[in-house]
């Protein structure tokens, strides 16, 4: 890779202060920038690093107002980190891409591949699969009898996908994610043991989704477990089947949904959150980590925390006074002891 910042900032819509043919080999963090070396500053946090970096390019926002001199030629943006992240795609998409069929791999006689397919050595795909164009199935892949997979999407290493889910365009699935399996669903019988209730439904992955490894996603009862257009979900999470997450939701690692909720548009869930099942959860509702929810939160754009979970205003007010408690518990000690003694 070698760009001038002149390219760079053409690609990026971005105005050049300093040398536009400065050299560009490769990216780095602010604080680790050295000479021909591409590094961003959309934090003003992270400011005081601008001063010392190394880097020859920084990408900064319009707003950026430098209050020492500076060493960096700086390309200026309305939104520094959006500008990186879309000169990164830009890039990984100038890399070689994997073509072809790698062999051993199995596909059945009746499945039907789009144009510009890879599928990688050892990756098994079922009868009657739809796969569309310029997909790309890594080495291992196990696709089961009448999966369909949409234009663009990438499914990596190791990854399962069960009979009958759907995939939309756009989606990436990470090595090891599960979709499909099972949803847990047991009936208790006389002798206190548990028969198993079949589980018929499917998994449906709408357009640009994207599935962290190791994250599992289990196929409805019946009818489906839908996860919206444009969700991201990060490693390790667990859906439950019949769950439905609405569009543009980001839910972070560790969490767990419980079986038939659903979660509406544009929501935020940190690391570890717990949602109980049959539960709604309204558009924008924001849940910080290791929260605990056991009730339907229906105010749209709720912030919340704590387990079990409320307002997040109120929980840092109660919390206050629970760092207390020692103290609150020793005075009162104190007063009965007084009374007492009356």
């Amino acid at each position: 890779m070698e760009f001038t910042a002149e390219q760079i900032a053409a690609l990026i819509s971005g105005e050049i202060e300093g040398d536009a043919q400065a050299i560009v080999r490769e990216v780095a963090k602010i604080e680790e920038g050295k000479p021909e070396s591409l590094t961003f500053l959309a934090n003003p946090k992270y400011e005081h690093f601008i001063y010392t970096t190394q880097s020859s390019v920084v990408i900064v926002n319009k707003s950026f107002n430098p209050a020492k001199p500076l060493s960096a030629t700086l390309i200026r943006v309305d939104d520094a980190y959006n500008a990186l992240a879309k000169l990164l795609q830009i890039y990984e998409a100038m890399l070689p891409q994997k073509s072809g069929i790698e062999q051993p791999s199995f596909i059945d006689k009746s499945a039907k591949l789009g144009d510009e397919v890879y599928i990688g050595a050892f990756a098994y795909i079922g009868e009657k699969v739809k796969i569309g164009n310029n997909v790309r199935i890594y080495p291992q892949v196990y696709i089961g009898d009448g999966v369909s997979i949409a234009d663009n999407s990438i499914i990596y290493a190791g990854a399962k996908i069960y009979k009958g889910c759907k995939i939309g365009a756009n989606c990436i699935v990470h090595s090891g994610a599960i979709i499909g399996s099972d949803g847990f669903g047991f009936a208790p019988t006389e002798d206190g043991g548990f028969e198993k209730i079949p589980q018929i439904g499917i998994v449906v992955l709408e357009d640009n989704v994207e599935v962290g490894s190791n994250t599992t996603i289990d196929r409805a009862t019946m009818g489906a477990t839908i996860i919206g257009k444009g969700t991201k979900l990060d490693n390790l999470i667990q859906i439950a089947h019949n769950v439905e997450i609405g569009t543009n939701s980001v839910l972070a690692a560790q969490t767990g949904i419980a079986g038939s909720t659903k979660i509406g548009n544009r929501v935020m869930f940190g690391g570890q959150v717990g949602v109980a099942g049959h539960l709604k959860i309204a558009d924008g509702v924001k849940l910080a980590a290791q929260t605990g929810v056991g009730k339907s939160i229906t105010k749209e754009g709720s912030v919340q925390m704590g387990a079990p979970s409320f307002e997040a205003m109120q929980y840092n007010k109660a919390y206050v006074v629970f760092r207390k408690l020692p103290e609150l518990k020793a005075k009162i000690d104190e007063l009965e002891k007084q009374l007492s003694n009356k």
